[in-house]
């Protein structure tokens, strides 16, 4: 839900912070309740809203407009203008698929791929701290990029010991041992299989 708030490329709420509909939610919804709100009207937002300078009669930019870009002001949304995709879980993958939005290409096959959680941890550091407020997080406490573990945790051998079988004749090792054994391993296959250039879809099974 998150992801479907944010725009991908910038990180920024799709939703702009001049609609009415967005200033209510952030006044009348509790916090627990308000990424939910958000979602459903930034969700179906196919493109990052970019400012545009308000014309006057003449089809000129209004003098408060040329004002406040002089100025360096964000008026309105100030997006970065890129296409959204549709997000799709599938298991524990998320993929992202960018539909064609050019005129004659609607015959066009739209684009799917997986994202990769390294890309989804950046997405989520660049969301800013307003706009984590209006869904209801908290910027001090619960950053959503900090919900993806960058480093694995590794416990002790004394909350992972070894088993004595038989009276002590044979020794066998926690579960959780041979769990990080098989990433350290994998690990170790992923990396050469990258420095030997083999296909990304050998190295996804991996």
């Amino acid at each position: 839900k998150i992801l479907e708030c944010v725009c991908y490329s910038c990180g920024k709420l799709k939703v702009d912070m001049r609609d009415p509909m967005v200033g209510n939610v952030v006044r009348r919804v509790k916090a627990q309740h308000r990424l939910r709100a958000v979602w459903v009207l930034a969700k179906d937002k196919k493109v990052c809203e970019t400012d545009a300078l308000e014309d006057n009669q003449d089809g000129d930019a209004t003098a408060e407009d040329q004002f406040a870009a002089e100025q360096g002001r964000v008026k309105g949304h100030g997006g970065c203008g890129h296409e959204q995709p549709l997000w799709r879980k599938k298991g524990l993958k998320l993929t992202g698929v960018w539909k064609p939005t050019d005129k004659g290409e609607d015959t066009a096959e739209p684009e799917e791929r997986n994202v990769s959680p390294g890309e989804i941890h950046n997405i989520l550091k660049k969301i800013p701290a307003e706009d984590l407020h209006i869904m209801g997080l908290n910027a001090e406490y619960a950053r959503p990029d900090w919900m993806i573990l960058t480093v694995l945790p590794v416990p002790p051998a004394a909350v992972r010991p070894s088993i004595a079988i038989d009276g002590g004749a044979l020794r066998s090792e926690d579960d959780l041992t041979y769990k990080l054994q098989s990433i350290i391993k994998f690990n170790g296959i992923v990396r050469r299989m990258e420095a030997e250039g083999v296909p990304p879809s050998v190295v996804n099974e991996q």
